[in-house]
């Protein structure tokens, strides 16, 4: 792990090496830091704040591999490793946000002569630099400090548990299907991977859990609405104080939540603001929370009635046609693909069967090579699993960048999918170190020797997460701390990435990435259309299930006082307000909530609907571009989206960014096309 000269060692690093390692590091770190806040030369970029970014990089990189690792190998030996050095690792950048000294130095350099000799990005790092250390708790009395330490421990320690708990909690559930009666509506690679599953865990029939490769074909096929509600109950009471029959009490996550709100509240109430909700606001590009729940109230009013007209569509549907006078949540999603069906000719199944793995990746690698100029190849490196493969970026023959793609999901991975940087761009003295980033999905692998196929939901996730890829890669500044994703205001981070995504909607896209399964056939035209004209169906029911999580994290941020009522009574407060499906009472969404709980978005889940505000009119620029005939593959806007946006990483606020490509404000009117969600 000390071997930081070239790419991660994944075939020779051991959880073992994880304590020494990071000790050393952060040893190393501390001594530098200490001769730097005591020496009375003045501070400069060079003297002051590049050791201090060099040994901090460091230390980044180490536990960076010890953080991913943690999250695609969570072994007990790896998750012992992680937990056993967070809280020190916590500690130490805690009390290093609270240094008064460095605080000083910092503040000597924001306030001196070279400042204005500093570039745009090295200045924007000092003014981030100063804003960190406020909202670290540098300005706090020394009797409040070891308080506010204590809190950003706890902080990590319980996020990192929440984290634990549902995947312990979804690993835990297991049912056997013994009746093939039952799997009636069941793909069947889906039905092929539980037998194996089955064969794997040494019984007889099949073996489904809740991973979504099996839950979620579960909830759309299966016509067994006995093992719809199996599923879903398991589901929605993971990690939960409700006796589901798997769960264990340890895992609950309820005491959790209460603590990581009461803790959050202290910080904020400590640093001076009324909420946890404000501070998260402070580096963001919302500037105020009244401002956020606007925006959000506001699209609710207009997608409300679109949602409403959703749903009855899909009651009277599941009446008419399959005889359910009540719609159970368990039917809902059944019922959804039995009506895309009967609607759009069409199931999602039969569109997987045209998406094997090896043409949606050559789709995507075409779609970035066109747009950027670039060549994506395979490439060789330490992988953490056989089935993790690796890849580099050129352009004109020359290094841009590296990344890994681990795309099947395991039992040892965390769920959801995710971008995570193993190196940043920097200059160093012998030239440019090349980005590295991580890619990380967990869709079905191959069963039966046969290739993995996937979902066009699958396809777009891909996408997604290519985007953000490319945010870290494809950037050109040299100062670590705004290169890439990072220094990119929270709100606007996912812009590349939900920007991504429109392209699986492009005829001259999906062509590409698609051949059967079975005969090679590209996907007919004629599916593609019907797959278009599908491509906002239950849209309003969507936006509004997304505003409902928004606002609930918002105001669980905000003005929720537990002594007055439970997260759950603010959670139907938020429904009431803005749903159109009530879930049962004892439905415990929150408690499997990682976003908010343990990945870095508490009070900032909004920040996906406002940057597809973004995403959705950076894309109208390619709609443009192309006219009535022409490709949105056009490689002169991609240009300017790469030199605005993704080059710039967070060198500059997110909004001028914006403007610099899109020469204005953003503009609503494009995801309200995009989303069908635009009266007739």
């Amino acid at each position: 792990m000390l071997e930081l000269s070239g790419l991660p060692r994944f075939d020779t690093i051991l959880p073992a090496h994880v304590e020494p390692a990071v000790r050393s590091l952060l040893d190393a770190l501390h001594s530098t830091i200490e001769r730097l806040q005591d020496d009375p030369t003045p501070p400069t970029w060079a003297n002051f704040v590049e050791p201090i970014e060099n040994e901090s990089e460091r230390v980044g990189r180490a536990w960076g591999v010890a953080a991913h690792m943690h999250s695609v190998m969570d072994t007990p030996e790896w998750r012992e490793a992680y937990n056993t050095m967070l809280p020190e690792v916590t500690r130490f950048y805690a009390e290093l946000g609270q240094n008064l000294k460095l605080f000083e130095k910092y503040k000597a350099i924001r306030n001196g002569a070279e400042f204005a000799t500093l570039s745009p990005a090295r200045q924007r790092i000092i003014d981030n630099e100063l804003r960190g250390f406020r909202l670290s708790g540098a300005e706090l009395s020394d009797e409040q400090k070891p308080r506010f330490q204590a809190i950003q421990e706890e902080l990590a320690s319980l996020g990192a548990k929440f984290s634990e708990n549902v995947l312990d909690a979804t690993n835990a559930f297991a049912h056997v299907v013994t009746d093939q009666a039952e799997l009636a509506g069941l793909p069947d690679d889906v039905i092929a991977a539980a037998r194996e599953s089955a064969e794997k865990a040494g019984v007889e029939g099949w073996k489904f859990g809740l991973k979504m490769p099996s839950y979620l074909p579960v909830m759309q096929y299966a016509d067994s609405r006995s093992l719809r509600e199996t599923f879903y109950r398991a589901y929605s009471t993971r990690a939960a104080e409700i006796d589901n029959g798997f769960s264990k009490p340890e895992w609950d996550n309820g005491p959790l939540i209460g603590k990581l709100l009461a803790l959050r509240t202290e910080e904020a109430k400590m640093l001076g603001y009324n909420n946890y909700a404000e501070v998260s606001l402070v580096p963001k590009m919302a500037d105020s929370t009244d401002q956020v729940l606007g925006f959000l109230r506001e699209l609710a009013v207009k997608a409300k009635p679109f949602a409403e007209k959703d749903l009855a569509e899909l009651q009277a549907f599941a009446k008419d046609e399959l005889g359910l006078d009540t719609l159970q949540p368990w039917d809902v999603t059944y019922v959804s693909e039995k009506l895309r069906v009967a609607r759009y000719a069409f199931s999602e199944q039969e569109v997987k069967e045209y998406l094997p793995e090896h043409k949606v990746l050559q789709g995507l690698f075409g779609v970035v090579e066109k747009l950027y100029q670039i060549n994506i190849k395979p490439d060789s490196g330490p992988v953490w699993h056989p089935d993790v493969r690796f890849f580099r970026i050129e352009r004109d023959g020359e290094l841009i960048g590296q990344f890994y793609l681990d795309l099947y999901a395991r039992d040892t991975k965390k769920g959801g999918a995710w971008m995570d940087s193993a190196i940043t761009r920097r200059r160093i003295p012998d030239g440019i170190e090349t980005p590295v980033a991580y890619l990380v999905c967990n869709f079905p692998g191959p069963v039966g020797g046969k290739p993995a196929t996937f979902s066009h939901d699958d396809a777009i996730t891909l996408f997604h997460e290519a985007g953000h890829g490319l945010h870290h890669l494809l950037t050109r500044i040299d100062d670590l701390a705004v290169s890439g994703i990072h220094g990119v205001e929270w709100d606007a981070v996912e812009l590349p990435s939900q920007f991504m995504e429109n392209f699986c909607w492009e005829w001259d896209v999906v062509r590409e990435m698609t051949a059967h399964a079975e005969t090679g056939e590209p996907l007919p035209k004629e599916l593609f259309d019907k797959m278009l004209a599908a491509k906002n169906f239950q849209s309003g029911m969507g936006t509004v299930r997304q505003l409902e999580f928004s606002l609930f994290d918002l105001l669980l941020h905000m003005d929720f006082d537990p002594a007055r009522q439970s997260y759950m009574d603010l959670l139907a407060e938020v429904r009431k307000e803005v749903a159109v499906l009530v879930p049962p009472a004892w439905h415990r969404f929150p408690n499997s909530f990682s976003h908010i709980f343990a990945g870095g978005y508490s009070a900032g889940y909004y920040s996906y609907k406002w940057a597809e505000v973004l995403s959705a009119d950076a894309f109208a620029a390619f709609e443009e571009a192309a006219g009535p005939a022409g490709s949105v593959l056009h490689a002169e806007t991609g240009e300017r989206f790469w030199n605005e946006i993704l080059a710039v990483g967070g060198s500059r606020p997110a909004l001028e960014s914006f403007k610099a490509f899109r020469g204005r404000e953003p503009q609503v009117d494009a995801l309200l096309r995009h989303s069908g969600m635009v009266s007739a």
